[in-house]
């Protein structure tokens, strides 16, 4: 098979197109044949190295990749209820990785199909698996309730993006989002159902004393510190990446006793393993909402030899939407 594999941490670089054996799918997993495969911040940590000395974590020779999408090639003992040539949609299986090849193995339980859908497959790889995970974060995690506002930060990037549709899809009565002064031109272009899209600069001022009952932070840093002005008593505010690259920021658990606040990390990949009944549904919902026009986002399109360009542009934040690679 075709892949892009990292031989070594570094830049961009380092990712080059290799040939590799065709896995097999074992008990309980299929085998897709890629036709794309998104591009995602992880993706960019795991090839610098940031969670080298994390056990399980990603060592090189390795094949990034997150997220992809494809059709059935071939089905492992015991896994029924698709066929070959279905369309489908994977959630990430192991360390998160094995997405940027053009054969990815994934475990029946967190395999969602397409077909019939008329969702493009980019579209799809670049939604699905996010939206399945903001549906976790924000039905379980933030147990978010109709009715309830929302405030989401860096609200055009890859995960982020995925949540304000959920959010509606749930009941949300306001959704706001925050983004880079940069970002502002697309912010007033997107289709993602916001209310509002806000400099994150101008926090918390321009919001005139808004509070929020949902925070969402895939950012960190400075507007982690925001976000806590933005609170009320009984506001949940779920950590959910670390864009802004802070890895120092703390947090004073004194302000949380005294504010009456929650503060909760989701990572997807430590969860998901033991929570496997929430694949599923998350699966199904972000389906629905990318079917149904909540989650449509730019879909950049670049052959796997342009694997490096898209983490250099994934580096210096030249995008306003999502990167998906193809092996053809």
């Amino acid at each position: 098979m075709k892949a892009i594999q990292a031989a070594q941490f570094g830049s961009p670089s380092v990712l080059k197109v290799v040939n590799l054996p065709d896995p097999t799918p074992g008990p309980g997993q299929i085998a897709i044949d890629v036709s794309h495969a998104a591009v995602g911040l992880i993706d960019i940590l795991f090839r610098q190295g940031q969670f080298k000395d994390v056990p399980g974590m990603a060592q090189p020779p390795f094949v990034p990749g997150l997220e992809a999408a494809g059709t059935v090639r071939a089905l492992g003992d015991g896994v029924t209820g698709f066929a070959i040539g279905e369309k489908v949609v994977p959630m990430s299986a192991g360390a998160g990785t094995g997405g940027y090849a053009s054969v990815y193995i994934a475990p029946v339980q967190g395999v969602v199909s397409i077909e019939g859908s008329h969702v493009d497959p980019a579209l799809a790889v670049a939604m699905i698996p996010n939206a399945a995970m903001a549906h976790v974060a924000l039905a379980l995690i933030a147990k978010l309730a109709e009715g309830e506002s929302v405030l989401i930060h860096g609200a055009l990037g890859g995960f982020a993006s995925a949540f304000p549709g959920i959010a509606r899809q749930l009941g949300a009565s306001r959704v706001v989002g925050t983004v880079r002064s940069g970002k502002l031109e697309a912010a007033a272009n997107t289709k993602l159902p916001y209310d509002r899209i806000i400099d994150s600069a101008e926090l918390p001022g321009v919001l005139a004393g808004e509070r929020f009952d949902v925070i969402i932070d895939p950012v960190g840093g400075a507007v982690r510190d925001q976000s806590f002005a933005l609170m009320k008593p009984g506001s949940r505010l779920i950590v959910a990446g670390n864009a802004g690259g802070d890895w120092t920021h703390a947090v004073k658990t004194n302000d949380l006793w005294l504010g009456s606040m929650t503060v909760a990390g989701f990572n997807a990949g430590a969860f998901l393993p033991s929570h496997p009944e929430a694949i599923r549904p998350g699966l199904e919902a972000a389906l629905k909402a990318v079917a149904s026009g909540l989650c449509d986002t730019p879909v950049d399109v670049l052959p796997f030899s342009e694997a490096a360009t898209a983490h250099e542009r994934m580096e210096s934040r030249d995008l306003n939407g999502r990167i998906v690679l193809t092996p053809q």
